[in-house]
């Protein structure tokens, strides 16, 4: 039986400019496959500049059912930027990530929560604070954390990977701001083993 494979999030689920190829969900289905694993084209729930509840709005509105094999939730950074609290953030991201297990038909260990990668680092952020920043991110992805562990699902750190984008301009999009296509390729290589794992057991 062909898997499915939902992706929710804001810019950096939808790849925000980057091609729809170098989105990294679309890269690891593509992996996926390499592997041997039957995998349907990603069903992507997101758009640049989203909060946890413009996210929850978003995934209303698209009219998602599950039960998909694969559920991936990656969200928070537009929270940070407009200064949202960490008290908002952690009710609202609590319910995102029960609709997440819902799409998952109730099975925490087919969800995977990413960490939110700093965009501090990049040439975007020229001018700020960049150390408040990096505090501030690593703050909301303690609490990601915490709520995925909570729940039993899987967490995949990309937060460290998108530092070295401090050094290597090479992943880093056109805008200055947004991951590139080679950033996204290591997202979907730490992230590969988790969801082969839960795919090869769907």
């Amino acid at each position: 039986m062909t898997a499915r494979f939902l992706a929710l999030g804001d810019s950096y689920s939808i790849g925000e400019a980057v091609a729809e190829g170098h989105r990294w969900p679309v890269q690891l289905a593509h992996a996926l496959r390499a592997q041997g694993v039957d995998l349907a084209d990603p069903t992507i729930v997101a758009q640049t500049g989203w909060t946890t509840d413009e996210l929850s709005a978003g995934i209303t509105q698209a009219g998602v059912t599950g039960p998909y094999d694969l559920v991936t939730l990656l969200i928070g950074v537009n929270n940070q930027y407009r200064g949202r609290s960490l008290d908002e953030y952690d009710v609202e991201f609590r319910a995102l990530l029960d609709r997440a297990l819902l799409f998952a038909g109730h099975r925490p260990s087919h969800v995977i929560v990413l960490s939110i990668p700093d965009w501090g680092v990049t040439p975007f952020a020229e001018g700020r604070d960049r150390a408040q920043v990096a505090a501030e991110i690593d703050a909301f992805n303690a609490v990601n954390h915490a709520r995925a562990r909570e729940a039993g699902c899987h967490y995949v750190d990309v937060t460290p990977v998108s530092r070295q984008a401090a050094t290597d301009s090479s992943l880093v999009a056109s805008d200055g701001l947004h991951p590139s296509g080679a950033m996204y390729a290591q997202w979907a290589a730490l992230v590969l083993p988790v969801a082969q794992a839960i795919l090869q057991h769907a």
